[in-house]
Parts: C-alpha cells; structure tokens; sequence
C-alpha cells in the first residue's frame, strides 16, 4: 500500500499568497506518494477560496462564529484521509523535497511529527521581516513543538482529538504538548521546510503580531500549569516582567537624571550594553552580520513592550471569564 499524505492548508484572503502555496505543493516531489490538497477558508473576502478550487484542491469554509487556525486545521485534518498529514499555511511555500525527508525521519515510530527550516521568501521586504526572518532559526534535534507547518502522523492527532480550538493562537505548542504527554517526539529536522511572506511593512503590523504572540505566551501558559508542563514557563514570567520594566524605563531615566546627570547617563550606558550583549549572542544567527545583529537585538528587546501588552490583555479577559477576538496583524 502506497503512503496517503493530505496536505491542509489554511488561509484568509492570501490570493496570490495562496495560488504560489499550492502551485509550490503540486510541483513537490511526490514520486509514488499519494497525496491530496485540501484548503481550509476562514471566510475570506477575496478570491482565495475561487483559487483554491480552479488549482483543484478539495475546499471547506469555516462556519459562521469566531474563526482561528485551529478551527481551520481541524476542519481539514478531519475531512481528509491521508495517512499523514502536512500542516501549512496559506502565505508558505513548499521545498520540493521536505516530504521525503520529514517521512523518512517518521520511520521512527516514537515520533509523531517532523518538521524543517521556515525562513522568509523576502527578508528585505522592510526592516521588520528582516529581523524577524531571524525568529524562525532553530536548531535541529528532538524539540517541545513544532509551528503551523509540519508533517504529522494522522493517528497522533486522532489520540489526542487535534488542536483546541479555544486557543487564538499557540495552539500548535499546546498540542505538541499533549502529544509529548502520550510519549510522542517532536523531530525537527535539518533540511527546508517552507518559505514564508510575512507581509509586515509597517511598525503597526509588527506591533499587531507581537501583541498576539503575547496572548499565546499567557494563554498557553496558563494551560501549561494545567498540564503540568514546563513549556513557555520561564519565558512568559520574563517576557512580562522585562515588558513592563522597558514601560517603566523613560521614567526611570527621567528619575535618575532627576537626581544626577551621571546617574542618568549610567543607566543609559547599562541599557546599551544589554543591547549589545544581546547583539553579541545574536551573531551566529545573523550570519555574522553585525548591523542585522544589532537590529535583531532591538527587535528582541522592543518586541517585548506589545508582548508585554498581549499578556496582559489576556489575563484581565481570562479573570473576567471573557474571550479575546483573533488578532489579525496582516493589513
């Protein structure tokens, strides 16, 4: 019997985004795997589900109500067949020969996904995709998770019944970790996987994303304590304690100034050298390049203040038992 793989695909109003994505998938090379395509619409106004169709991809739409990726997912990975299935997102496009190596990684039964290197199909479309072109690094290895593209076994997803799709956003950590809690691994593996249009041209947009990133951080943490799994643990406290203290930083400086001139300037001189301390750390990940060092090491810190916001928007709804609409940081 020959390997059934589905591929899902999801998406909101990607048009040509979409149209390379699944044009991407076709041209894979499949050899004697069998596959199909399905895309999933989360109501899109433009021409992304008309596409899909003419592409020839099976389509579903998300009923009417609060939409969100693992709404989406589930709706795809459900209606499909295959053996495995390949996550992506509407704005990726495949290398044509990640299946083949993400299946030949899953002949280890103990792992229930693999999933490979995602970078940015134009960095230099602004200052904002070029350094967050840089967050998608990750070594290879066993890890705690994996993101919206990667080949999964069917039967792990059924196991745990898919993604919650309560969750916004962080819902692929957050499976990840009840597939872990069945004993399954995680491999990511050292070939390409994706690339990726981020489409983020303006501070607004960076802002937008960061902020959701933010809500995922505390609304899988919180399940996390649930679970008992340390994922994102350590990471959320500091995210929100750094965000509010760089809130609090022009005040302080105005204080510190207040009191003496070199008391200022020392506190300025200690927040430029955490910035090039992180520039320094950053320096395998930026190839060596040590201006985009650097403007990775300001989006490292900066990111922290709309993260910082995210969080706390989320803990005031999760406290009033209310629910947060999806953030849509796309323009």
């Amino acid at each position: 019997m020959h390997t059934t793989i589905s591929v899902v695909i999801i998406g909101r109003n990607e048009g040509p985004r979409l149209q390379r994505c699944i044009d991407s998938v076709q041209q894979a090379h499949w050899g004697t795997l069998r596959h199909d395509i399905w895309y999933v619409d989360s109501r899109s106004t433009d021409n992304s589900l008309s596409l899909a169709q003419a592409q020839g991809a099976y389509t579903l739409v998300l009923p009417v109500g609060p939409m969100c990726a693992a709404k989406a997912r589930n709706l795809g990975w459900q209606a499909a067949a295959g053996e495995f299935i390949l996550f992506l997102d509407g704005d990726t496009e495949l290398h044509p020969d990640f299946v083949n190596h993400a299946l030949n990684a899953l002949a280890d039964s103990s792992l229930c996904a693999a999933w490979g290197h995602r970078r940015e199909s134009n960095p230099q479309q602004s200052i904002y995709t070029r350094v967050l072109d840089l967050d998608w690094i990750y070594p290879p290895g066993i890890t705690p998770y994996f993101g919206g593209d990667a080949l999964v076994r069917r039967s792990a997803l059924a196991r745990v019944g898919g993604f919650d799709d309560t969750l916004n956003a962080g819902e692929e950590p957050e499976l990840c970790a009840r597939l872990r809690a069945k004993g399954w691994k995680i491999l990511h593996i050292d070939v390409p996987m994706t690339r990726h249009d981020l489409a983020v041209q303006t501070f607004k947009a960076y802002a937008r994303r960061c902020y959701r990133s933010g809500i995922a951080y505390a609304e899988v943490t919180h399940r996390m304590q649930t679970l008992g799994d340390p994922l994102w643990q350590h990471e959320a406290r500091r995210d929100l304690v750094h965000g509010l203290l760089y809130l609090a930083a022009p005040l302080l400086l105005a204080l510190a100034l207040a009191l003496h001139v070199l008391a200022g300037l020392l506190l300025a001189a200690l927040g430029m050298a955490v910035l090039l301390r992180t520039a320094w750390r950053c320096r395998a990940r930026s190839g060596g390049n040590g201006s985009l060092a650097l403007q990775y090491a300001v989006h490292s810190h900066l990111q922290k203040i709309p993260a910082c916001f995210g969080q706390l928007a989320w803990k005031r709804a999760h406290a009033r038992q209310q629910g947060l609409a999806l953030v849509d940081y796309k323009e």
